[in-house]
């Protein structure tokens, strides 16, 4: 990646703050135009659009949790982006100065000295969610299942072997049949408790 003819910027990402650098290495000087950005989606749209207009074609970014992600999503298409590993862009001694570190991004990404992230495309990243999700709402589950079970359990209601699921329809039937029954049960108990005969139906 030697001697690039193009503009490449570098963004380091904070919770509420973008840091974007600019340099043109088709220039002699090698000078980096500086601008602040906030993380609204309007100025998002208003950093993508500022790229733009300085033609920029690639970028790169250092982030960290999730903060990253609305900036790629927005960029994504109109510019090569590239993730940075933040331990890869480490400032010396751990001292830490946005527009410096952006600088930095962009210098060393052009010798190469980068440990980039990998970055799947839309498609694969909606379809790793969508894995996710069906595999912990399975864990959720499953935990509380047992959950169920053992309450169940503790209350001497063999439920489980009459159903095989504690979910399904027959179960539920059962257990507001029980609870129906228990309440009903206590209401004659405590009629019971009182001496006086029941009130005449109507």
């Amino acid at each position: 990646m030697s001697n690039p003819s193009y503009r490449l910027a570098g963004i380091d990402v904070h919770k509420s703050m973008l840091a974007v650098v600019v340099a043109d290495f088709a220039s002699d000087d090698n000078q980096f135009e500086r601008i602040q950005f906030g993380t609204m989606d309007s100025e998002l749209r208003a950093l993508a659009e500022w790229l733009k207009e300085r033609e920029v074609q690639e970028v790169v970014m250092e982030s960290t949790a999730q903060y990253g992600k609305p900036v790629w999503r927005q960029l994504e298409g109109q510019c090569r982006l590239f993730l940075a590993q933040a331990q890869s862009n480490r400032a010396p001694r751990g001292r830490k100065r946005d527009f410096a570190d952006a600088e930095r991004l962009v210098r060393r990404h052009v010798a190469g000295e980068l440990i980039l992230s990998f970055v799947p495309d839309p498609e694969q990243r909606l379809w790793r969610t969508i894995t996710r999700a069906k595999y912990q709402l399975t864990t959720d589950r499953v935990r509380l299942y047992g959950q169920i079970e053992a309450l169940l359990e503790e209350c001497r209601i063999k439920l489980s072997i009459c159903v095989s699921d504690l979910f399904g329809l027959s179960s539920r039937r059962m257990l507001l049949g029980l609870a129906r029954a228990r309440r009903i049960r206590q209401f004659w108990l405590a009629w019971q408790s009182r001496s006086c005969a029941p009130p005449a139906n109507n």
